[in-house]
């Protein structure tokens, strides 16, 4: 089954780089890949594969819900957090055409090879469900912000 997840998520991947990846396909493997690293953090003995499985598919779910939801205005206002916010300081903002609120706080900054990176967490406020994911971005030569 943990293979089967796995090969899932390596799929969606692979299909996102023969075009230009959706936000729901972003935020499914970012999500998912989070997921399984948290379940294999918590998780022992045989009940470590478990959480890893679990881990994995609720990081998708609810990774795919928020790069669902997310439109170019909102990752423009999460790429300036990411630039701007000091660590801790949380920047929030709510989407005028889709309701939905998101508050995006950079955890950890730390400087990589290719430049300025940043852990951070986003709570996103979806049709009245409040969801949290955990993920890195990095600064790109151009000024612009990758996740990791």
């Amino acid at each position: 089954m943990r293979c089967g997840v796995i090969i899932g998520l390596l799929a969606t991947a692979l299909a996102a780089c023969q075009s230009e990846p959706t936000k729901e396909q972003v935020g499914t493997v970012a999500g998912g890949v989070l997921g399984g690293v948290l379940g294999a953090q918590i998780g022992g003995g045989t009940g470590r594969t478990v959480a890893i499985v679990a881990g994995t598919l609720a990081g998708a779910y609810l990774g795919n819900r928020i790069g669902k939801s997310m439109d170019e205005k909102d990752r423009m206002k999460a790429a300036q957090a990411l630039e701007t916010a000091p660590t801790g300081a949380p920047t929030t903002w709510r989407n005028p055409d889709t309701g939905a609120t998101y508050t995006v706080t950079p955890t950890r900054t730390y400087q990589e090879a290719s430049g300025p990176c940043r852990d951070f967490t986003t709570q996103a406020v979806i049709d009245g469900k409040s969801e949290n994911v955990k993920g890195t971005a990095c600064r790109q030569p151009d000024g612009t912000w990758k996740a990791a």
